[in-house]
């Protein structure tokens, strides 16, 4: 059973002059426990998918399942991580992990078993992700990466089928970034999760993905997929190999094609010889 399925999906915003179809007829397969990236340039869609795919939002036509299941709402299967972190600031970092357990705890009888193993989960996912020692610190006193381990140990902390991330290393600097890449790379392997990553990092896609799914603007839509052909364990130094770098040069060219995003050399020249004017 695939893990995710999208059938025709379509998405429209408002209606009449300001109609926007940011989604046609996007239909993509994702077997379960694989780890996919999603590139393109602004605009294509590729947030908006995966809003879909969690249940934040609601496709205007065509079907997407999730684990078989038709996806009509947020489910304790799927989890997301955004750019943000969105972590609660009067918690500290074991309560914001926490909070997505006790929060389905709520919905049932709890019992010292359920309390056990939440705490439990949470304190092996803080050593997993290298919190331990700020387990009781809170989200104010952390580093933009520290803060996003904690975003990405509470979106695990149910044990999701399905791992949704939109850009969570966009705001992180290349350092912390790579850090991160090895990281959920483990935690992905670790938790046999299937893994939807966007990102605007093609460098980052190919390293992390085992298909990248480049998706074209206007309207947003699947343009090409591609294998990426590189080992499942990941190392630094294959950022630098032949294959990472013919692909890469690719996926490139291809999101400039899609975006329309040629250099026009004469009309920069002539831009170059226009008057400045005060």
């Amino acid at each position: 059973m695939n893990a995710i399925s999208c059938r025709a999906v379509c998405k429209v915003f408002g209606e009449g002059a300001t109609r926007v179809t940011a989604l046609d007829d996007v239909s993509l397969d994702v077997a379960a426990g694989e780890f996919i990236t999603f590139v393109g340039a602004s605009g294509c869609g590729k947030s908006t998918l995966l809003r879909l795919i969690a249940g934040l939002e609601t496709q205007t036509s065509g079907v997407i399942e999730a684990t078989g299941v038709p996806v009509v709402a947020p489910g304790a299967d799927r989890a997301m991580v955004f750019q943000d972190y969105s972590l609660y600031p009067w918690l500290t970092v074991t309560g914001n992990i926490k909070f997505s357990r006790q929060l389905a705890a709520h919905t049932r009888d709890r019992t010292s078993a359920d309390v056990e193993a939440a705490l439990g989960r949470a304190d092996t996912l803080l050593q997993v992700m290298g919190l331990s020692h700020a387990a009781n610190a809170y989200p104010s006193q952390l580093s933009g990466g520290m803060q996003q381990r904690v975003a990405i140990a509470r979106a695990l902390m149910t044990r999701p089928r399905i791992l949704l991330m939109d850009e969570p290393f966009g705001a992180l600097d290349a350092q912390t970034r790579e850090v991160m890449h090895d990281l959920i790379l483990h935690v992905s392997a670790l938790e046999g999760c299937t893994l939807i990553f966007v990102t605007h990092d093609v460098e980052e896609a190919i390293y992390l993905g085992r298909r990248v799914v480049l998706m074209a603007p206007r309207p947003g839509r699947i343009d090409s997929i591609y294998d990426v052909p590189l080992p499942s364990e990941r190392k630094l130094a294959m950022k630098y190999s032949p294959e990472f770098l013919a692909l890469r040069f690719q996926i490139l060219e291809r999101i400039r094609e899609t975006a329309g995003m040629r250099t026009d050399l004469d009309l920069l020249q002539r831009l170059s010889q226009l008057p400045v004017t005060t």
